[in-house]
């Protein structure tokens, strides 16, 4: 399944995230696949496309980062597999 990952680090201590980045790389479990990453232009959050199959390996990482960073994680589906979910219902 795929998942929308934000991690917001306004109002944290960015240079301690960067460090802890630095330092210890992501912190997810080898199963959880990352498939992209952004960083906005103001370095306030970084958005990611995830994939599991287990939801408890995204709540593996956030502990990780739970004392530096706020996470908003929202399951996704692409438009293909949307529509073909959908193809008997149009």
């Amino acid at each position: 399944m795929l998942f929308f990952v934000t991690e917001d680090f306004r109002g944290c201590d960015r240079k301690e995230i960067y460090r802890r980045f630095r330092d210890q790389g992501r912190l997810k479990p080898d199963a959880l696949l990352v498939h992209h990453s952004w960083i906005a232009a103001d370095m306030s959050r970084c958005f990611l496309l995830v994939e599991a199959d287990d939801v408890t390996l995204l709540q593996q990482w956030v502990v990780e980062w739970a004392d530096l960073v706020e996470f908003e994680i929202v399951p996704v589906a692409t438009n293909k597999d949307m529509v073909e979910a959908l193809s008997g219902h149009l």
